[in-house]
Order: structure tokens, then sequence, then C-alpha cells
């Protein structure tokens, strides 16, 4: 056998034992007569001893050994005389007798250690080597336990695992389809699944009550630190259910993966309107792990002074930061600088500094008395010491997300956003449709199969952009871990649905016709929810990045580095798919 245990086992219990060990060279060092390798594999590293004295020739060949050799060695478990608390088995080392070099190595582009000197592109060009590294490993072992957790939880709940088809019909409503051209029927296409969304409300039409999935998604999207192409959802349906008892049910899903992989007891979970957070955060994720929620200052701020700026607002919203007032001028500008960036888009920052002395320092010194500052000070519940950053617009929305990137900003700054800190919330009541400036007409928040709350029914044909939807959002820590509705499943209701998106009843068949025929034939109520998988592991990893833990991510172009994909096509494969590519004219 290659091994009788690994390298992350082995304990003083086991001293005298003969032992065979494989994997690979994490380091060499040279005292002396003796050589001393660190052997890694996915388990641990143990320490291997090669003694000139009892065997030079042995010896020889293992200071001949380089980084990452993949090796076999046989030998004696020993208690060590120099011990290592930073490892399990830094009690032990193996005095080696045998050595097998399994497959000499390259010199590896980087260091396979948690502090490695590989930048991002190098390590995804040669990502199975970044795989070795520890810290990168246990991110694929957390994903690999919180899925474990996950289906044993929900096969306790009764929910049945179906897999569903990867290669669909293309639905352009929502992002961009991946598309795939079918080489049997020339000129058509398939698209892959943005979620299987119509697909689980089929089988809840089929009876299966409870469904689940680890499905693979895909999105021809711009990327960014919690995107991929590719991603993976708990993708999940049930039926004769009402709200309350999805978000019941995994609100207890998700306190138990927080027990389970962090120790952490999650509390019983605020529910948030969709109106509540764009008011109070600017956001539909809210981040509640610190405070600074909004305040609006129109009362106190509009038409009171000759500032016209105010004078001329929509909205005039503020955030109190405590203990800032100190804050220099440099550093009020870089605010100022950060708001003015073009991915944040405001036009200026206004800040009134409450001195811990008493006084009052603001940028608007001159149009406001010190009485309307003191009014300000009240309405924010500000103290002495305490900074309140000021922001305003032509569009209460607009000036809130603005306000929001400045709270997140501060909050960073003032290390308020820890990792290991974790506030979860739900948002409710979102608005059912939401108006595209692209399109110039009115799309739907979630999908068009979301049911609008039955109270605002009747605005559906006067009011549209009034009606809340039946809609839900999992977020935690400002970010939104998974969402879902219940779904329209009666065809009249889904008809008025279709044509207020602008559907025409022929697009609406040759897209949704399969969908709408199963409802003919007695559809249950039903109601979902997916959570990104990616998104959660990362979370509770504490990652910035989702790449972190996928084993071979994409770029933020797009591309796989490793595998150099997407790649041009032999020119007969294209003619098999009836693909002409025009050749650039340049």
């Amino acid at each position: 056998m290659y091994r009788t245990n690994t390298c992350g086992e082995l304990r003083l219990s086991d001293c005298g034992k003969k032992v065979t060990l494989a994997g690979w060279v994490q380091r060499l060092r040279k005292m002396g007569g003796m050589t001393f390798v660190d052997l890694r594999d996915r388990y641990g590293i143990t320490q291997l001893v090669f003694n000139e004295a009892s065997d030079k020739a042995l010896c020889d060949r293992a200071n001949a050994l380089g980084r990452e050799y993949c090796i076999q060695v046989g030998g004696e478990v020993s208690e060590r005389q120099s011990k290592n608390s930073k490892i399990a088995t830094g009690e032990i080392e193996i005095l080696v007798s045998e050595l097998n070099v399994l497959s000499p190595s390259l010199t590896p582009p980087f260091k396979i250690e948690d502090e490695t000197d590989g930048g991002d592109d190098l390590r995804m060009k040669y990502r199975y080597l970044d795989l070795r590294r520890p810290v990168v490993r246990k991110n694929l072992e957390l994903r690999h336990r919180m899925t474990i957790l996950i289906r044993n939880f929900l096969d306790s709940k009764n929910f049945i695992e179906v897999e569903t088809p990867i290669l669909i019909g293309s639905t352009p409503e929502g992002a961009r389809d991946f598309v795939v051209p079918s080489r049997m029927n020339p000129g058509q296409f398939y698209a892959l699944p943005q979620s299987p969304q119509t697909l689980k409300q089929l089988l809840m039409v089929a009876g299966f009550d409870r469904y689940f999935q680890i499905a693979k998604c895909f999105r021809d999207e711009d990327l960014r630190a919690d995107r991929q192409p590719e991603f993976t959802q708990i993708d999940c349906e049930m039926s004769f259910v009402d709200q309350d008892d999805v978000l019941e049910i995994f609100e207890d899903m998700a306190r138990h993966l927080f027990k389970e992989i962090r120790g952490v007891e999650l509390p019983p979970l605020e529910r948030m309107t969709w109106h509540e957070a764009m008011r109070l955060y600017g956001s539909d994720k809210p981040d509640l792990r610190f405070g600074m929620t909004f305040v609006e200052l129109m009362d106190e701020l509009k038409g009171t002074g000759s500032f016209s700026v105010f004078n001329d607002a929509q909205y005039i919203g503020a955030i109190c930061v405590p203990g800032c007032a100190g804050y220099t001028r440099k550093q009020l500008d870089q605010l100022a600088d950060f708001v003015k960036k073009p991915q944040i888009g405001a036009k200026g920052l206004v800040y009134i500094k409450y001195n811990a002395d008493g006084t009052v320092k603001s940028s608007v010194d001159k149009f406001y008395s010190a009485d309307q500052l003191a009014a300000v000070k009240a309405k924010m519940g500000a103290k002495d010491g305490d900074l309140v950053l000021v922001m305003s617009g032509d569009n209460a929305n607009k000036t809130r997300i603005q306000l929001c990137s400045l709270r997140l900003e501060m909050g960073d700054r003032l290390g308020l956003r820890d990792k290991n800190v974790f506030k979860c919330l739900w948002i409710i009541d979102f608005p059912l449709f939401e108006w595209s400036d692209e399109e110039q007409r009115l799309m739907a928040t979630h999908h068009p199969f979301t049911m609008p709350n039955p109270d605002d029914i009747p605005l559906l044909d006067e009011h549209p952009e009034k009606v809340r939807a039946k809609a839900y959002d999992f977020v935690c820590n400002g970010i939104e871990v998974g969402g879902g509705s219940l779904r329209i499943h009666d065809t009249q209701l889904q008809d008025k649905m279709f044509k207020i998106l602008g559907f025409t009843e022929e697009r609406a068949q040759a897209q949704f016709g399969f969908l709408m025929n199963a409802f003919k034939y007695g559809a249950p109520p039903h109601a979902g929810l997916a959570f990104g998988l990616d998104r959660f592991v990362s979370i509770l990893a504490g990652l910035d990045s989702i790449r972190d833990c996928i084993a071979f991510p994409k770029n933020n172009s797009g591309r796989d580095v490793m595998l150099d994909a997407p790649s041009g096509l032999e020119p007969g494969q294209l003619e098999e798919l009836h693909i002409k590519i025009e050749k650039d004219s340049k």
C-alpha cells in the first residue's frame, strides 16, 4: 500500500510504530549530519528525519529532493526533541528508513504556503498548485461540510433532491443567457439555466411537495467579487405553504449551519420591509453590524438657510459618525472625493463637527445659524465629539444609495465590519415591479412568477408600480445570501402579470406555455427560495471573494486562465454547428 497513515494523524501514542506515509515535500532543512523534510498531504504535515550516520546514501537521496516532490517514505514514529505546537503532529517525527520518489517536481511558480508570494493571476493559472495550500483547501472542506449539513437538514424535513436539465430553452427576462448551439437542430440553441425556476415549479405541479437541488446556474453578466458566470444555488421549492412557513424552515436551516460551522447561535431574525431598509440604510441588503442609520433632515435644512443646494433638494439625509469630530480637513476632503467617484456619483458632501469642547464647525457655517445646527444635532441624536455627514439630491432613492456607500466606507474605516460577527435578517415586501431606463418599461423585480401581495392586487390595473411582492431575501452582513417568493399558481393572474410586463399573448405562450399549460391541471399554492452556496460559504469562511471557495473559478473577465477558456473552435466544429465567424475587416 502507498500509505498506512496520513500526514495529519500520528501522535505520541504511535511512537515505535512502523509506518508508511506519502505526500509532497513542503520544505527541506539540513543541519549537520541530519536532514529534516516536512511532508504534506491533505490532512496535515509530518516531519521526516534522515540521519547520515545511520544511512548516508539515503540521506544523500533526501538532500536531492526539491519542493513539491511527491514521495513515499517508510520509517518509525519517534518523539521529537524540539516540539512544534503549531501543527497537530508537532510532538512526533518519522525516522526514515525507506524513500521512494513517486514523482519529481519542477520548482513551483509560487510558494505553496498560506502566506504565498503568488499574485491572483499566477495562482489561478496554476490553480492545481494553489489548491495544495492549506488555507485554500480548508475553504473547499468547509464547502463540502456545508453541503452535507444542508442535504441532511433538508432530508430530515422531507425534501427530495431532484436534478433538473442543464440544457433548456432561453428566457430573455432577467440576466443574459449563455447559449449552446444544437448540431442536430441547425440554427437553434439551448440555454444554460440561470436557475431551475420553472422546472421546480413544474415539480410542484407534479406533486413532489418539497424539492431541493444543489444546482449549477449560469448568468452571462459583468463580474465582481461576489459573482461568477457559473455559480451554485441551494435551490428549494415547497407546496401548500405561505411566506411564514418558508421563512421559518430556512431560518432554521441557517441557524443550524451557523451553529455547526461557526458555533454561533443566531437569534430570531428581524423582518424588515424593503421600504424601511431603503429609508434607514439606502440598501435592500443592509449591514446591521453597526449603526449610522439615515436621518432625514428636510425640515431642519431645506428652506431654513440660504444654501441653495439644500433648498433645491428633494431629499436631504445624514449619518452620525460617533467620535469622529476630530477628523482633519484632509480626511474630510478624502471622504468628499470618495462620494464623487463615478461609481457613486454624488456632487458633494457636507460635514458638521460637534466638537468635544461643545463648539461646532461645519462646511455650511455661513448658511446656517448656531441654533439651526443645534436643531440638526438634536434630530441626529449626536453627542459632543461626533461627526455628521450630510448628502442631498433631486432623487431620494439615488441619494440614499450614495449615502449607503458612504456609510459602508465609514464602517470599514472604523473597523465596524468584523467578519467574525454575523447579523442576519429577512427583507420582505419588495416592490413587485421596477422601472428599467434601458427598456423603458416596468420589469419584474424578481421574476414574472412572483405572487403580488393579495392586498395590492386591485392596484395592478392602474398603479402596478405600487404593488408589493410576496418576496423575501435572506441578508447577512450586507450581503444578499438568498431570496425567493410565493409563486403565482392562477393562470389568469399570471396572464395579467405578463401583460403588465409587455408580453404579447404569443410571446408568453412561446416562452412559458409549458408552465401555463401545466397550471391548468391543478397547480398547488407553492413558494420557494434559493441560497447562493458560494456566497454562504464565503461568509462563514470569512472570505472577501467567492472565488476562494470555488475549486476552479473564472477571473474578472470571465476567463479560466488555467484552461484558457473561452477559446475558438476548429473550422470543422463550426461547420457542423452551422456557425459562420465573420472575419475582422481590419
